[in-house]
């Protein structure tokens, strides 16, 4: 018994399901593009500093695009409808930025923390601590 052909009825399970069909040579493409991707930011820990910041933004910029690869064409959203990759290119920029910005916060209570580790000590040495701290 042949399966019925693919058909362009609808989306979903069942009756009127449509298949894409992505050829092998596009699918090697990403795979390779989210390999680089992930060459990149691995060597950009090592040979990059871009600061506390930059080093954060870099990252969050390529996991963002990596995740969009993996999103638009291993999961086929590539093929539907473009209102609905927007949306899902949008909300994981935003995911991105919210992450960062957070990440970034983090370091203005630095102070804080080096003040809370080091409780017994004098407020001048946990400004040279802290000083310290941000030098490295």
């Amino acid at each position: 018994m042949n399966p019925s052909p693919p058909t362009t009825a609808g989306h979903g399970h069942g009756a009127g399901q449509v298949m894409h069909l992505i050829p092998l040579w596009v699918m090697a493409v990403v795979l390779l593009a989210l390999l680089v991707l992930t060459v990149i930011t691995v060597a950009s820990v090592w040979l990059i500093d871009l600061g506390a910041a930059g080093n954060v933004w870099m990252a969050m910029i390529i996991a963002t695009i990596k995740s969009a690869l993996v999103v638009l064409y291993f999961m086929h959203l590539r093929y539907e409808k473009p209102f609905i990759a927007v949306v899902l290119i949008s909300a994981l920029a935003f995911v991105a930025l919210f992450v960062g910005f957070a990440l970034m916060d983090g370091g203005q209570y630095r102070g804080y923390i080096a003040e809370y580790r080091h409780a017994g000590a004098t407020e001048a040495e946990i400004d040279a601590r802290y000083a310290r701290d941000l030098a490295e």
